[in-house]
């Protein structure tokens, strides 16, 4: 099971939106996903529209066995083949740290429960949609994960709010999760046409070299439409929806292949250190991981 953190730094970025869009895609393309809903406004779950369960992720993070984790997790609205990790006010309390640091692992644990003893046909991907902000429920995130998949708007604190994210990917990789890497950087939201939006994407080209997504999401009303009828993008019929569910794919596809060269990064000893001119990332293991990926 590949798992992926989505997460910003700050709302209404269209984070959930994103999380949601891969999850459409790996369900056109008949993946077998579970949604993880760690952010305390559960708008991933009232999109996924799951029945009522017994336990949310709020009781998997305080107990993670896999009698809590099977109660917590429905199948979604959406397909059989997509469940949810369903969210819960509740963990709003739990993102706060703690005088125990080792309650952050509990996420990993429990994610290691299900592949262990996986609910049927075992889960190949796993989307864990985080608040927006960097936390304890952000930082169980990236300790679960494998990858981080960071996502921010064309504006003039994308450099500083990408920088500070990226920092900590690292900061969690260095300490907790050595398997982690950033799947990259995804502009959401762009207007194509507006010259403050060019301007602050090739502002984060320029900082953050190959990191930055080849793809940015176009802003398209077909997005909260579909979001609005608790339907897949790629189900929606419109113009805008399927250029977004083709915008998705890509993305899903940019994910699945980092993950792939970044087992091959991790199993390297000695990985190269590209030129300035590939990416001026400051953090010498996230330029390794931008160097390595075409893109």
């Amino acid at each position: 099971m590949h798992t992926v953190a989505v997460l910003s730094l700050k709302g209404g970025v269209g984070k959930t939106t994103v999380a949601l869009g891969i999850a459409s895609a790996a369900l056109r393309r008949g993946t077998r996903t579970l949604v993880g809903d760690l952010d305390p406004q559960g708008n991933a779950t009232a999109t996924l529209d799951p029945p009522l369960t017994d336990a949310t992720l709020a009781d998997v993070l305080e107990t993670p066995r896999l009698a809590v984790i099977n109660r917590a997790i429905a199948a979604s609205s959406w397909s059989d083949r997509l469940d949810v990790l369903v969210g819960a006010e509740e963990l709003e309390l739990l993102n706060e740290p703690g005088p125990d640091s080792r309650r952050m692992e509990n996420l990993a644990r429990a994610l290691d429960e299900l592949r262990a003893a996986p609910r049927g046909e075992p889960y190949e991907l796993a989307i864990l949609d985080c608040p927006p902000s960097l936390g304890r429920l952000t930082r169980s995130a990236l300790i679960a994960a494998d990858a981080a998949l960071l996502v921010t708007e064309p504006t003039m604190y994308a450099v500083a709010g990408a920088q500070r994210a990226l920092e900590a990917i690292e900061a969690v990789r260095a300490e907790h999760n050595p398997r982690l890497r950033p799947a990259g950087v995804l502009v959401n939201r762009l207007r194509v046409r507006s010259y403050e939006h060019q301007y602050r994407v090739e502002e984060l080209r320029e900082s953050f070299g190959r990191l930055v997504m080849p793809t940015a999401i176009p802003d398209r009303l077909a997005v909260q439409q579909a979001q609005g009828a608790c339907t897949p993008i790629h189900e929606w019929n419109s113009p805008g929806a399927q250029e977004i569910a083709l915008t998705f794919n890509m993305v899903l596809a940019k994910i699945l292949r980092s993950n792939r060269a970044g087992r091959h990064r991790l199993a390297a000893e000695e990985p190269e250190v590209p030129s300035d001119n590939e990416t001026t990332s400051e953090f010498p293991a996230i330029r390794a991981f931008a160097e390595h990926e075409t893109g």
